[in-house]
């Protein structure tokens, strides 16, 4: 039986914590294993600055390299649009 978070009656290790398996184009990013939503967005995060993929006119606006294509469907997104992309290559 999984341990109930302090107090809220509710079931821990849901939610963002709950490890979500990369798809095969995600994977080349942020690697095969079973990770947490928000370690996922973490090292997309890392490839994008390691990779100086935001636009410097709107730093809110992503440029896509090839592995991003993969997952965005397009060149460029905002990082607000990010996490919806991300969803569909997790499960």
């Amino acid at each position: 039986m999984a341990k109930e978070s302090s107090g809220t009656g509710r079931k821990a290790g849901g939610g963002l914590a709950r490890p979500v398996q990369p798809s095969p184009d995600l994977a080349k990013i942020v690697g095969n294993d079973p990770l947490p939503r928000s370690e996922v967005v973490s090292k997309v995060w890392d490839h994008i600055r390691k990779n100086n993929l935001q636009n410097p006119q709107n730093k809110r606006e992503i440029v896509a390299d090839d592995k991003l294509q993969k997952i965005f469907g397009k060149d460029r997104c905002t990082m607000f649009e990010m996490n919806k992309h991300l969803s569909k290559h997790l499960s």
